[in-house]
């Protein structure tokens, strides 16, 4: 079993297999901890460039399961052929839903109270109050409602907002209310004074955002995206940034990482942090528990967490979105 993380620092892995530390290295260029034929698990890299995630999957002819330290799969899926057939490929549900949540908060909250704004006076040591919006009695839209999506309404909920609308890709019934298909998108986004994006990258999702989901937002409305880049198409926002009529908290872009000298750094009304929704203080923790609970699962032969789904077979589970 290959894993990311020193083994010596995951109490309750379960006995038996033999681990293998392996995070791909400083350059990407660390070699193999053994044999790639003959590994059972591969729990891929976190926060290394696609490259070095993707690097060993063709190599992985015994693999059974695939385990990465992320929501989204994406990055995985896109190389499905180069993995072998009866491969079970696994998301990190449970391990950043916290941290995810609390940094679309936080670039809410940022972005309506003006923060950018404050800081950069006070690099010019100047005193410049201003009037800005709550998110108090806000009509709020979460795009992509499932674990994440779920973990910021918690988090919305002491902020006092007037209305949570969910949107997610099939309709259902919560505790909360109901979650709408995206398909009902056309007649919440006018409504909705912040629109947060927690929907997984996927073939429908890519472009979602596009100049008519834009066109169709309030004059004044927040766009926060915490959900992957080309979810966005960039060239239709900094159109509609452009015009000054909606403002954006992304912290992920397409292209990622944002270049120097792209016209989204200096576009009015972006606030950009550069995709630090996982990487906190409360990855770790969640991580070696998903892994310590999932490996003992595999070893004993009982289900396994978080199935998105099974190579060469068609079938696909659910990733929580």
């Amino acid at each position: 079993m290959w894993l990311p993380l020193p083994p010596d620092e995951i109490e309750g892995l379960p006995e038996g297999p033999r681990y293998l530390f392996w995070d791909g290295g400083e350059d990407g260029g660390q070699p193999y901890p053994g044999d790639p034929a003959r590994c059972a698990v591969y729990v891929v890299p976190y926060m290394k460039p696609w490259s070095v995630r993707v690097r060993p999957l063709a190599e992985l002819t015994g693999v059974r399961v695939i385990q990465t330290l992320t929501a989204g799969v994406d990055d995985i899926t896109a190389r499905l052929p180069d993995i072998a057939p009866g491969v079970r490929l696994c998301n990190a549900r449970g391990v950043h839903e916290t941290s995810t949540a609390e940094l679309a908060l936080t670039l809410t909250l940022a972005a309506l109270r003006g923060i950018p704004g404050f800081v950069r006076a006070q690099e010019r040591e100047r005193w410049e109050s201003a009037f800005h919006p709550s998110l108090a009695d806000k009509n709020v839209l979460i795009v992509g409602y499932g674990s994440i999506g779920a973990a910021v309404e918690d988090r919305l909920t002491p902020f006092e907002v007037a209305r949570v609308a969910r949107v997610a890709r099939s309709p259902r019934t919560t505790v909360r209310g109901p979650v709408h298909p995206i398909t009902d998108l056309v007649s919440l986004l006018p409504d909705a004074d912040v629109v947060i994006l927690c929907t997984p990258l996927t073939e429908a999702t890519r472009g979602l955002v596009d100049a008519g989901f834009l066109a169709r937002m309030k004059d004044g409305a927040l766009l926060v995206n915490v959900a992957r880049g080309p979810v966005v198409d960039t060239g239709a926002l900094l159109a509609e940034l452009g015009t000054g009529r909606i403002t954006a908290a992304l912290d992920v872009t397409d292209p990622e990482p944002l270049p120097p000298g792209h016209p989204l750094w200096q576009a009015p009304g972006v606030l950009i942090s550069p995709h630090v929704g996982g990487p906190s203080s409360a990855f770790l923790p969640r991580a070696r528990r998903l892994l310590a609970d999932q490996l003992t699962r595999f070893v004993n032969h009982r289900p396994l967490r978080n199935v998105i789904l099974t190579t060469g077979d068609g079938s696909t589970g659910s990733n929580g979105r």
